[in-house]
């Protein structure tokens, strides 16, 4: 059973180095990373759990960065972004700085990514929202592509890429792990065509239940669950666990250091008393 940590890195909690640091010399086995890269002040898209946006939203360290300054301090932990939002990326770059992760770590990396949420952000990125799914799809292919050839091309709707070597690859083969973030016929779809699974974000055990029969029923038996943001209670883990799902990713709060590594304990101690 896998137990890691999803969280906002910001420039107000506990540093990215203190953190994996912190998480490896507890036994924890991930950091997962959010990513926004800014939030439009205008606040035209409503915050999806409902009232003020968090703050911690507008001030995330680019997740990248910040995971290539945990791999340096670690030499277990995995490392991944929870979720990257490819919609706002250059498939190309992105695909660079996945395989460059994976590299430094020694094959520690792990891709979370999702279509987004916020429309006013996405389309400073040049993003429409009405098309933003097919993009993410055609990015996340070319990426593909350019993981696992040698020479590697792609010519979609919205995609263009021509014949182009594009180093470093990946340690892990054919690519890092593919997370699949959202919840709807679409998540799961994508979960079969290109995802090691799902990341499955804010749903009770009862309910959970229910959407992983749907998605194994879509995207297949042998595609995994990985739960995200879940709160330390253990009657709830417990619950999970039941389900069956390859790990669970504890909800880590922004929060100065000293204030984070008593969470970190507790968190620590539900793991090791279910491995």
């Amino acid at each position: 059973m896998h137990f890691g940590v999803s969280t906002f890195v910001t420039d107000e909690g506990i540093a990215p180095v203190a953190l994996g640091r912190a998480l490896e010399e507890r036994g924890l086995d991930s950091l997962f990373l959010a990513e926004h890269t800014h939030i439009p002040v205008s606040r035209e898209t409503p915050y999806p759990m409902g009232g003020d946006l968090p703050r911690v939203y507008y001030r995330t360290l680019d997740p990248f960065l910040a995971l290539a300054a945990v791999a340096a301090v670690t030499s277990r932990l995995r490392l991944g972004t929870g979720i990257a939002l490819v919609i706002e990326r250059d498939p190309i770059t992105t695909a660079k700085e996945v395989a460059t992760l994976d590299l430094i770590s020694g094959g520690r990396a792990e891709f979370g990514v999702g279509a987004g949420w916020n429309l006013e952000e996405m389309r400073n990125h040049g993003t429409d929202p009405r098309t933003r799914g097919r993009l993410m799809d055609e990015r996340i292919r070319a990426m593909r592509e350019l993981w696992t050839k040698e020479v590697a091309s792609f010519d979609g709707e919205l995609v263009h890429i021509e014949p182009s070597y594009c180093w470093p690859k990946p340690v892990q083969r054919p690519h890092p792990p593919i997370w699949i973030g959202g919840d709807s016929a679409h998540t799961f779809r994508r979960v079969a065509e290109y995802g090691t699974g799902w990341l499955a974000v804010g749903l009770p055990p009862g309910q959970l239940a229910k959407r992983i029969e749907e998605m194994r029923r879509v995207a297949g038996p042998d595609k995994q669950v990985m739960v995200y943001a879940v709160p330390p209670e253990e009657r709830q883990v417990d619950e999970y666990l039941k389900l069956g799902v390859a790990g669970l990713l504890f909800g880590l709060p922004t929060l100065p250091e000293d204030q984070t590594l008593p969470l970190l304990d507790r968190f620590a101690e539900l793991a090791a008393a279910r491995r």
